[in-house]
């Protein structure tokens, strides 16, 4: 395996600097953000995709000994009216990921939050079917995070469906890998480390993000959290800090046959604010997970 992270996290650097600092401080690989030009998170520019921002990318990834793990672009590819430009953009990743030889193409399936999950399902298959024939056919893998998504429906139920193992069994009829991130299971009662035992051969990335349950507040909110603007019973917290047991966690990865990259997911509100304190977040995440994930 391979320990790196997602670069939204500091998304106001440039990509050759956070690379420089990821090699310095003992990480393997990157996960970029590849979203449009009018999204900060655009650190490989895929939508203004040339001979030149590609020779661009190679030569700080050529630089710095890192790895091209995936370029993330998570987004409602199921969006009742931005679904055509969301289809679009995923293409683009694809055909970027193609030129760096990058494997995978992460992003989300989402939902039309007016439809039923059986017809979004349905819908689902429509639209996935060209895409993983797309990227399949350029030896590219589309990779689906778990995340639930709630903030895209309007009552708060989940916008992305691929929450739970019962959908990922449908994910992977649709030529679909998993993105895994075991903090979106703690917040649904779910072990994270027994539910990836059937399906870790069908995990083609990972994502590492840990979750701390909040003292006191399910006993106000309840199980599926506030239905007012406040925060709910749980925050996301780097690795380390939250309940995921990593060392479990990552031995039956190892044991599965898992030998992809384990990359940090930052969205830990201590550890944000700033530059400096974005980095000493990836810091306790790498102390984490260093001595466990082991090249």
């Amino acid at each position: 395996m391979k320990l790196g992270f997602l670069t939204v996290c500091l998304a106001e650097v440039d990509l050759s600097d956070v690379a420089r600092w990821a090699a310095d401080r003992g990480f393997d690989a990157l996960e970029v953000g590849g979203w449009p030009a009018t999204d900060h998170r655009d650190h490989i520019r895929v939508d203004r995709f040339d001979q030149a921002e590609c020779e661009r990318v190679r030569e700080i990834f050529d630089e710095t000994g890192l790895t091209l793990s995936s370029i993330a672009y998570y987004e409602n590819n199921l969006h009742p009216s931005d679904r055509e430009r969301v289809n679009d953009h995923v293409r683009k990743c694809v055909d970027a990921a193609v030129a760096l030889e990058c494997p995978t193409v992460g992003t989300f399936v989402g939902r039309d939050p007016g439809l039923s999950v059986a017809a979004n399902m349905k819908l689902a298959e429509a639209v996935f079917e060209p895409l993983v024939e797309y990227a399949g056919g350029r030896g590219v893998t589309i990779v689906i995070e778990n995340c639930l998504m709630k903030s895209w429906h309007p009552d708060g139920y989940p916008g992305n469906l691929a929450y739970s193992p019962e959908l990922w069994e449908w994910m992977f009829t649709l030529g679909l890998k998993l993105n895994y991130d075991p903090s979106h299971l703690v917040g649904l009662g779910i072990d994270p480390v027994t539910a990836i035992v059937p399906y870790i051969s069908e995990i083609a990335h990972v994502q590492a993000k840990d979750t701390q349950i909040l003292p006191g507040k399910i006993e106000r909110y309840g199980f599926y959290g506030p239905v007012t603007g406040e925060k709910g019973w749980y925050r996301f917290r780097v690795p380390g800090l939250g309940e995921v047991d990593w060392a479990r966690l990552i031995d039956t990865l190892y044991e599965g046959g898992y030998d992809g990259v384990v990359s940090v997911e930052h969205e830990d509100p201590v550890w944000s604010g700033n530059t400096a304190r974005v980095q000493a977040g990836l810091g306790i995440a790498h102390r984490t997970l260093r001595e466990l994930v082991m090249g």
